[in-house]
């Protein structure tokens, strides 16, 4: 099972781009999804994850309030809007299964092919 990340691709600092997660060889209502990301030479980290179930979510701090969240569960997809972005966004931003401990080490499984997002100053 792999989940897959596409919507990625360059932006200029202040702008929007909305990534998709979509998991469809998962049950996915009894999912616990999460997306991280990795910019060269540092460690994972989680940004946003969510309970597909009950759509309970929680944000790293670099992020909140400017990502959103949200799962559509017809088409097992998890969406990641993204608002004001900024260069120290740049990143590969990949999605996968994990629960809210292992999220905030950057763990997960299911981890399939990420997609760039290059922010510009």
């Amino acid at each position: 099972v792999q989940l897959q990340a596409s919507g990625g691709g360059l932006v200029q600092a202040g702008g929007s781009l909305i990534l998709s997660c979509t998991a469809s060889e998962l049950t996915f209502e009894d999912d616990i999804i999460g997306w991280f990301r990795q910019a060269p030479g540092t460690e994972r980290e989680g940004v946003a994850i969510i309970s597909v179930g009950d759509e309970s979510a929680r944000y790293a701090g670099s992020v909140k309030s400017r990502f959103t969240i949200s799962s559509d569960k017809a088409k097992k997809t998890v969406y990641l809007q993204m608002n004001g972005l900024l260069p120290e966004d740049t990143a590969v931003y990949s999605c996968a299964s994990t629960d809210f401990a292992r999220f905030s080490l950057g763990m997960g499984d299911d981890w399939g092919q990420g997609t760039l997002v290059t922010v510009s100053s």
